[in-house]
Parts: C-alpha cells; structure tokens; sequence
C-alpha cells in the first residue's frame, strides 16, 4: 500500500499523536495551525513520550494557511483534531475549498461534529473517529501517551478501511465501527464521567468518585445519557482498549454503595490526579466550553426524544454560567453535597 499525505487541522494533543506517528511510519503530515503555534512548531519539531521511551521528529511540515497547504500539495485525508467549539468556525474556512478538500477524518469530541460536516460538505466525504488513548499536552510539539488504547473509525465510508490500515502500519490499536452512532455515543459516555463534575467542584477524579454525593451525580449523568441512547435506539459497544459495556453494565444495574469501590478502582486507575479537560479549559480561562458538546448534546438530543435530562441540564448551564463569570468558581468549590442538593432540587 502507498504512503499517504495528510493534512492535520490542529497540532495539539491528538493532532501530535496521530500526526507523529504517521510521520515516524513514513507517512507525510503537513499541520495547519495559527501562525503563533506554526512558528514555534516549525522550529522544535513533534516529541512523543511514552513510558521510558521518546520519540523525537525534528522537523514538521507545518503552515498557518490553507490556501498554501492546498497549492502545494494534494491530500488523501484531512485529519481534524481541534476542540468540537471550534467546528463551527472551521467549516466556515474550508467551504471556500469545498471542491478542492479530500475526505475528512473527525477525532473529536461529542456527538454532533460529523453531523455539521456532513450539511456542509456531504456524508459520503466525512469518517468518524474517535481516540480512547489518554494524551497529555506538554507545551507545542510535546506531549505524553499516558494510556495507550487506540483509535476508533468508523466503517461507513469507502475510504476508512485504507485510513485504518494506515493507522494499524503506523503502530495503533485500530477498530472498526459498523455503525458510527455506537461509536460516538459510546465515547460520550467516557467523556463525560468525571469531566463537568471535576470543574465544577475543582477536584481530581479520584476524589469526585470517593465522595458518595458527586458521585451520585455522575451515576445519574450517564443514566440519562443511556435513556437518550435507548430512545435513538443506539447501542453500546467497546472501544479500543475500554471495556465501556461493563462500565454501562454496572451504571444501569449496581446500587450506588456497590459500584462506588468498581469506579474507584477501574477510572481512578486511569486518570488518577490527571484533571480532565473540561477543568483544563477552565482553568487556562477559556470563554468557551465542550461541556456545550458533551453534557449540552445529551440535553438537545434528550428533547429532541421526549427524555427527560434534568442533571445534564444541571451540570451544563452550572459550568457555563461558572465560565461566564454568572456564578463563582468557589459556590460548589470541595463542596459535592452542596452541588448534590442544588442538581437534586432541579430533578424534583
């Protein structure tokens, strides 16, 4: 099979991840980013860590202009791994290049990205995707695999199956998805245990799960986010590496005193102190927020249905309102009863 030509839209976390390793299995990767970032890119290179091993690409091919990156070369694939509230804005930048754009790989967050791609460039040109493997974000062009997974694609594009053949060439667990839907719903589920809950009490994962009230919350966050599958009558299935039918399993059938200890051991264990990336966001005093994709979809999707999403609601518009500068980051700081009792009044 020949070697393919990417252009990654994003050189952060993911987009390190994938591109790098397509560049070190002989794949040519040509990053977009700002002008900021491509500078500074262009000059350290990619470095992958993983364990006690390093990877280190010198040199990247990297532009801040889409016009330049389209001139200059012609791409199989456009790999897209910027945050879901930057989609909009994305697509308004490609459509002058609709004609001119290969197909396009999502491998972000939440349930509705493909969708806006799809409206704008049509189905048969857009691959879901999805990344299970945990990466952290160092500073630009470095970053740690601090659990390797995999990647997920979905099959419902005649492309994919040569996308995932390369992604397998290139070292990563691959697995293909029938049905997109399943996969993405799936993610969603993982995305949203101990994301919203961490930003809003400022507390690492471990200690959201230790406490019987926040983790109350998030037993109840998935509850309805599995009734809204049911009602779109959406599987769940296993990710690379992520058992997430035993996670879904003990959700819908363990009393909360039971499961507690389970989800203490199996997500502690893998993110342990690391906060997740909704506190991220906050913390760096971002305006914008993917719990609008995350927490938020499973509220649109729920009345779209008739299901009631009454804790999804909670979660999202206490985080917005906290990013807003509505209500303090100290109201609910350390304090899950407290958030316990405000989530609770708003089911009743």
């Amino acid at each position: 099979m020949p070697n393919l030509s990417l252009l990654s839209i994003g050189a952060g976390a993911i987009g390190c991840y994938i591109g790098g390793r397509l560049i070190s299995s002989g794949q040519q990767v040509t990053f977009l980013e700002r002008p900021e970032v491509a500078k500074v890119l262009e000059k350290v290179g990619i470095t992958i860590h993983k364990g006690k091993e390093t990877l280190h690409l010198d040199s990247v091919q990297v532009t801040s202009s889409l016009q330049q990156a389209l001139e200059e070369n012609i791409y199989d694939f456009v790999l897209v791994a910027v945050k879901a509230y930057d989609t909009a804005r994305l697509i308004e930048t490609l459509i002058p290049f609709k004609d001119r754009l290969p197909p396009i790989l999502s491998l972000q967050n939440g349930v509705e990205n493909e969708l806006f791609f799809h409206a704008a460039f049509g189905k048969e040109r857009v691959i879901a995707g999805t990344v299970t493997s945990a990466i952290g974000w160092k500073q630009i062009g470095e970053i740690t695999i601090e659990k390797e997974r995999g990647v997920g694609i979905a099959l419902q594009n005649e492309f994919a199956r040569q996308l995932i053949l390369t992604l397998h060439k290139a070292g990563f667990n691959v697995r293909g998805y029938p049905r997109a839907e399943e996969m993405k719903w799936s993610k969603l589920i993982t995305n949203q245990l101990t994301n919203a809950t961490c930003a809003i009490l400022n507390l690492p994962p471990v200690a959201v799960l230790s406490h019987p009230a926040s983790f109350q919350i998030e037993i109840l966050q998935i509850r309805e986010t599995l009734a809204v599958m049911d009602a779109l009558q959406i599987r769940v299935v296993d990710l690379p590496a992520t058992p997430v039918r035993l996670l879904v399993w003990a959700i819908r059938n363990l009393p909360f005193w039971l499961s507690r200890p389970f989800f203490i051991q199996f997500i502690g264990k893998g993110r342990g102190s690391k906060m997740p990336s909704l506190y991220l966001d906050l913390a760096a005093g971002k305006e914008q927020s993917e719990v609008e994709y995350l927490n938020g979809a499973v509220v649109r999707f729920g009345s779209q249905t008739n299901t009631p999403t009454p804790v999804n609601h909670f979660l999202h518009k206490t985080l917005l309102d906290i990013i807003q500068g509505k209500i303090s980051r100290q109201t609910y700081e350390h304090d899950p009863e407290k958030l316990l009792r405000d989530c609770l009044r708003e089911v009743r």
